[in-house]
């Protein structure tokens, strides 16, 4: 029993250490408003800034997404906190755009190196028995950190001094204590090689997992182009077409759409992955739906409700594609079919953006968000249909 009772208590710390990076991913949301008064800078801009902390995570995925498993968890998410630690200074300093890019830069290579191995070093810790629980724990800690990082920001950006600064600090603080944290807790991979015998992951896709990865990869492509949209232009679409300047709001709305996929993701297991793909795209189409009423008749109501139902879509869509993908791949490929599938899923979550971004300028907002809406329903709807068809099935391995 004290040996169970002391692993869920390390499997909730690295938890903890999970959130605290993910959280600074996601910490400049609700500033970019006051970026685009200090600098100047465009709209499109904004999108730009935010894809490129997705550049920065598709390339550690697919030139260190398997570091962990050679040299151990901790010196990798040690790194991943480094280059945490370094993004919030790049924000502090901030005085010009490129400050910005670097900013996001390195908040992406901080999360590429969390999102593979603090899932695995988390699930590592937790007690014999307990794979389904520290899943949870896992999924809770990587959607509820990128949740509070908008709600962080917005809080202290509304109602404190300093609003460009005092966030940073805070996560700089959060980042700090994580590490301290870390060091404390066990190592868990047990035969370490040489940093030298990592190699770049090719993304890989054995022929009896095409069937099954097409709408896997459609539905998380959608679902992370959604969270994307709403991470990067929901505060401006607030601000400009809903009169709501207050920070605070703004980025609560978009940390309910990271709290939603986390409940998504939570309800899987007892849903089922054969139903829970086509009720997350049936979901995503939903959220799209609400979204496209909210830019049409500038309703705060329908925004809020889009993050919610969408959110929640794209946790059952992406953990049941997680779980389709992973039992239709053989043992000894495992790793690099998911590592496929959270490149396109990362794909989705910045090149979408940067459209919505480019359209802005001759549709406006409202025009180049229901183009987007348009496009991404498509998606939804031709996964969907297929898994109308031939539905998913995890397999056991």
């Amino acid at each position: 029993m004290d040996l169970d009772r002391q692993g869920w208590r390390r499997c909730l710390l690295g938890g903890a250490v999970f959130a605290v990076c993910m959280a600074g991913t996601t910490l400049p949301t609700p500033l970019y408003g006051l970026y685009q008064e200090k600098f100047g800078f465009s709209a499109l801009m904004v999108t730009v800034v935010y894809a490129v902390y997705a550049f920065g995570v598709i390339g550690v995925l697919l030139l260190a997404g398997n570091a962990s498993d050679a040299v151990g968890r901790r010196p990798v998410l040690l790194a991943g906190l480094g280059f945490a630690g370094a993004s919030a200074v790049c924000f502090l300093c901030a005085d010009g755009m490129p400050w910005l890019y670097a900013g996001r830069l390195l908040s992406g290579l901080s999360a590429g190196l969390f999102t593979g191995a603090a899932t695995a070093y988390v699930m590592e810790l937790a007690p014999p028995g307990g794979a389904s629980r520290a899943t949870l724990v896992a999924t809770a800690a990587n959607m509820g950190g990128l949740g509070c990082g908008p709600l962080l920001a917005g809080v202290l950006s509304q109602y404190a001094s300093w609003p460009l600064y005092l966030p940073f600090v805070v996560h700089l603080a959060l980042v700090a204590g994580a590490a301290v944290v870390l060091i404390r807790l066990p190592e868990t991979v047990r035969e370490r090689r040489p940093l030298n015998t990592v190699r770049p992951q090719r993304p890989a896709l054995p022929p009896q997992v095409r069937a099954v990865f097409g709408p896997a990869a459609i539905a998380a492509f959608v679902g992370f182009a959604l969270l994307g949209v709403f991470t990067s232009v929901s505060p401006a679409f607030l601000a400009q077409s809903l009169d709501v300047h207050n920070r605070a709001l703004s980025g609560l709305v978009v940390a309910l759409a990271f709290f939603a996929s986390t409940a998504g993701q939570s309800v899987v297991g007892r849903v089922g992955v054969q139903r829970s793909l086509p009720l997350g795209c049936a979901a995503l189409l939903a959220g799209l739906a609400l979204l496209a009423g909210a830019l049409w008749w500038d309703l705060l109501a329908l925004v809020v409700l889009s993050a919610l139902v969408g959110g929640l879509g794209q946790g059952l869509a992406f953990r049941g594609a997680l779980s389709a993908v992973a039992g239709a791949s053989p043992a000894d490929q495992r790793a690099a079919v998911i590592s496929t599938l959270f490149l396109v899923a990362y794909t989705g979550i910045s090149l979408p953006v940067i459209g919505v971004g480019v359209l802005e300028g001759p549709l406006g907002l409202e025009g180049a968000g229901l183009v987007f809406i348009g496009c991404m329903a498509v998606l939804v709807l031709t996964a969907a249909g297929y898994l109308l068809r031939r539905p998913a099935r995890a397999v056991a391995h």
